[in-house]
């Protein structure tokens, strides 16, 4: 090979095909670089189909062009290619039922840290359903620091939880641990939460990414945005696209929060990424006199969702009560964030019970 070939040759690629590129031109496009030793990923681009050339093959983009029906080969140069704004640059919208993560709506998922009881679980759905949430939150299966602290409550916690969020016409987002717990998290869940000692379990979000529900994917204690977005790209290059990220805080020096909250990282992912972003201000705090005016700067700061502790009881809560709402704070919270919202162009529930419409 001489030198001037291998100049051409790449490695990382998106093919965009012509507006009025038919089925069976971007079958044969697909087949050609699957051939040459591409892993292949289709997407759309507006009104064209997008596709991802990644992987161990190699190819030429100025002959790719000629081949029927593509518009234009561009070269990804981001380490992470599938999760990058080069590979897709509309903004991913993931949708369960009428749940819309990522389009004009700010999605609020709200509820407790852990399943306790029936009891704790019913109240605490129904509060955060009148208040306008529209995705329940809660653990059935907990990381926690020490061995001897609550671990949740397994299977019947997501039965629990489910039932509730069933009976409040709320989806459900739990936590999945390890890989031998997605099956049965992913019967009960809406979206498959992975926390963030998880981030870099390469086990867990490759078979995360064998499967099709929607995955959160909160950011390491101390990950950068390229380490988090390389974990993104575990799970989309299984073929999992429905993968959201969650700032959720970070670890500095400071030990008057809990984390340090990087609101800063939201616009910079959405500038590098088209992949959902979502605040969680509970743990990027720990302190829920700080809870609030945090949630209000993420969207204000352009999240596309928050994730929110609320308890019903959050004194005698067994685990992260410090950082949990009563249900009155976060009826609040949503009152101001229908303020916010509008002023960026967003929309946000204003109470689904009465099917008043949109707080815009």
């Amino acid at each position: 090979m001489s030198v001037a070939t291998a100049k051409v040759q790449v490695k990382d690629m998106v093919v965009v095909m012509k507006e009025l590129a038919t089925e069976a031109q971007a079958d044969a496009v697909v087949t050609q670089l699957v051939e040459m030793g591409f892993d292949v990923h289709r997407a759309m681009g507006g009104n064209r189909i997008v596709i991802g050339a990644v992987g161990g093959g190699q190819g030429d983009p100025a002959l790719i062009e000629l081949w029927d029906g593509v518009h234009e080969v561009l070269r990804i140069s981001e380490p992470y290619k599938l999760a990058s704004r080069s590979f897709q640059r509309e903004n991913t919208v993931i949708t369960i039922g009428d749940v819309r993560i990522g389009g004009d709506e700010v999605i609020v998922m709200a509820g407790p840290c852990s399943a306790e009881t029936v009891e704790q679980v019913e109240t605490t759905a129904a509060a955060v359903k009148r208040a306008g949430a529209k995705v329940f939150r809660g653990g059935a299966f907990k990381p926690r620091s020490s061995p001897y602290s609550f671990q949740g409550l397994g299977v019947a916690g997501l039965q629990m939880l489910r039932e509730a969020a069933d009976r409040h016409d709320l989806k459900l987002i739990t936590e999945v641990m390890e890989v031998a717990q997605i099956p049965v998290v992913e019967r009960y869940a809406h979206i498959l939460q992975v926390g963030a000692r998880n981030m870099q379990n390469y086990s867990l979000l490759r078979e995360l990414g064998k499967v099709r529900t929607p995955v959160l994917l909160k950011r390491g204690l101390s990950a950068t945005i390229e380490e988090w977005l390389m974990s993104a790209e575990y799970i989309l290059a299984g073929g999992n696209m429905n993968v959201m990220l969650c700032e959720r805080g970070i670890r500095t020096f400071e030990s008057y929060t809990r984390n340090t909250l990087d609101i800063s990282a939201i616009p910079v992912v959405q500038q590098l990424s088209h992949l959902p972003v979502i605040s969680d201000p509970s743990h990027g705090t720990g302190r829920r006199d700080k809870v609030v005016a945090m949630a209000r700067a993420s969207v204000a700061a352009g999240a596309d969702g928050l994730l929110v502790e609320v308890h019903c009881d959050p004194d005698h809560a067994v685990s992260d009560g410090a950082q949990s709402l009563f249900p009155q704070q976060f009826d609040q919270l949503m009152g101001e964030l229908r303020i916010i919202a509008p002023a960026i162009g967003r929309g946000i529930c204003v109470e689904p019970a009465s099917r008043r419409g949109w707080g815009h």
